[in-house]
């Protein structure tokens, strides 16, 4: 038995009210019962307000690594928590477009975990020659999709092997997860179920490999954002890892979003990317510190 959360909206006010029961499956809980159109005018500005102070700077210190993996090395950002100490970590993996696509919708996560004591970490894990296979303008999607499925093993070393590095540092704790957007969702999934040490998984419109479903045997503790309308991955594709981390004995949550596409969360105007990253930042807060 476990604690599922039930999101109450009110049509006519706009607010929501959160309550935990306890229940034996899976909590899916739609998070755009309380979608921009069932708003009204001051709850949606409201929501804007909060939405822009998640990203007023970049986190307070940036910097770039080059860290060796098993395929050569890896370039990332890091991005560090204003205190002193030990502190967890959370790895950041971007979609198929990579994180130049939009480097302020990253940022705006990088932002807040740092802003509650964990540092960030955006990996580039494509190699060169992933980059080049993968490039719209000289693959078709059918060539591109035969070639991803090739390579969530390879990525999942990289990105471990980055996670080695990291954990070997003198200011991080022993308490790292995965935050993964879109392809990068998959990529951290499949990482997740191989290694171990990592304490928490975040998914926004990803899934599982297909060919990894079967031999999956552990998983952490998961939440999967996605929404409804999204016709790049399909919504059951989230539906499917929540029920996969559960078969594996993994405490999982699934967040649903009313008529959001794909990538939702990088508007800078949908009051539904400020939840987004609220329920992110509270899951890592919820799952990496204090333990």
């Amino acid at each position: 038995m476990r604690w599922m959360l039930i999101v109450l909206s009110s049509q006519k006010s706009g607010r929501t009210l959160a309550r935990h029961v306890k229940a034996a499956t899976i909590s899916f809980v739609p998070a755009t019962s309380y979608s921009a159109e069932m708003m009204d005018r001051r709850a949606v500005l409201t929501a804007l307000a909060g939405m822009s102070t998640l990203h007023p700077v970049l986190a307070q210190t940036r910097e770039e690594l080059n860290i060796a993996t098993v395929e050569g090395d890896m370039v990332v950002t890091r991005c560090a928590a204003d205190c002193s100490g030990k502190r967890p970590c959370v790895l950041v993996l971007h979609g198929n477009r990579g994180p130049e696509l939009n480097p302020r919708a990253y940022a705006r996560y990088a932002d807040a975990l740092t802003a509650v004591g964990i540092d960030t970490y955006l990996l580039r894990y494509f190699t060169p020659a992933d980059s080049q296979t993968l490039d719209p303008k000289t693959s078709t999607k059918e060539e591109r999709c035969a070639y991803t499925s090739r390579r969530f093993g390879g990525w999942a070393r990289r990105v471990s092997s980055v996670a080695t590095a990291i954990l070997a540092r003198s200011d991080a704790s022993d308490r790292i997860g995965l935050l993964g957007f879109s392809l990068g969702g998959y990529v951290a999934a499949a990482t997740a179920a191989e290694d171990n040490r990592i304490a928490a998984l975040a998914v926004l419109y990803g899934g599982m490999p297909d060919d990894l479903g079967s031999y999956v045997k552990q998983l952490p503790p998961i939440i999967e954002l996605h929404g409804e309308a999204d016709r790049v991955v399909p919504v059951a594709k989230g539906e499917a890892l929540v029920k996969l981390a559960q078969s594996v004995g993994a405490n999982a949550e699934l967040v649903t979003y009313a008529a959001r596409d794909h990538g939702f969360d990088f508007s800078d105007t949908d009051p539904m990317t400020a939840d987004a990253v609220r329920r992110v930042t509270q899951f890592f807060q919820g799952r990496l510190e204090g333990q």
